[in-house]
């Protein structure tokens, strides 16, 4: 029997919602998506495409987070983009290769990192709504 005054961290996690897998495997292949298009960008023009891709990536993890209200929001882009970037650093058989051995090429990658894990880990909770959560009530 659930109790209205009972905290929401002493009931056990519950599955999902449709809705909110959908928005969380959305905001997954959206970081996958502005991974690729880093990757791209961060060459063609070095400093500023360098600049405009971390900052995509921090604003998808930020967005993320904050329309999901949770971290799942931040966490689900990070995956997407870490996945795509490590599946793109891989070179082909015919020797193409999307990075180049160039010092903006590894602040791409580890600076994209170092964001996504700080997007993760600083995104806003969920809080338990209602006057029974205050100490006191």
């Amino acid at each position: 029997m659930k109790n209205d005054q009972t905290s929401m961290l002493a009931q056990p996690p519950g599955l999902p919602s449709v809705a909110r897998f959908a928005l969380l495997f959305g905001l997954f292949v959206l970081g996958a998506v502005v991974a690729a298009a880093g990757a791209l960008i961060q060459g063609a023009w070095f400093p500023g495409g360098l600049l405009l891709a971390l900052a995509g990536e921090v604003g998808l993890c930020l967005g993320g987070a904050l329309i999901a209200r949770g971290r799942g929001g931040a966490v689900a882009p990070a995956a997407g983009w870490m996945l795509a970037v490590i599946l793109l650093t891989a070179s082909r058989p015919e020797g193409d290769f999307v990075f180049a051995s160039d010092g903006g090429s590894y602040v791409f990658l580890l600076g994209g990192m170092a964001a996504a894990v700080m997007c993760a880990t600083l995104a806003p909770t969920r809080q338990p709504d209602g006057d029974g959560v205050r100490l006191g009530k």
